[in-house]
């Protein structure tokens, strides 16, 4: 992966449809200023996962219009920020990525 997040928030989604995701997606990032880093298709489902990077407060921002977008359309299965994710974690942001 090409892009440099260090020092971003990251948002993610899970909703129980793909179609959504990208809906849900368009809204946020309409919302705020926020960078796309990956959708995952779920493998045994019709869902998604969706990851965005972002300063915390439109990283928030953004997550409350996804949901509150996808609410109506989709079942929310999770959803999380995380303000400073740590070193470590960030190597494991890309391990399911295009698989």
């Amino acid at each position: 992966m090409a892009e440099n997040y260090n020092g971003m928030a990251v948002g993610i989604f899970e909703l129980d449809s793909f179609a959504a995701c990208f809906v849900a997606l368009d809204a946020a990032s309409k919302a705020a200023n926020i960078r796309i880093q990956n959708i995952e298709r779920n493998r045994f489902g019709a869902g998604a996962c969706v990851k965005m990077r972002g300063s915390v407060s439109d990283v928030n921002a953004a997550m409350d219009v996804a949901l509150r977008t996808a609410e109506p359309i989709a079942k929310v299965v999770s959803h999380t920020v995380i303000a400073s994710p740590a070193h470590d974690t960030e190597p494991a942001m890309y391990m399911t990525a295009n698989k």
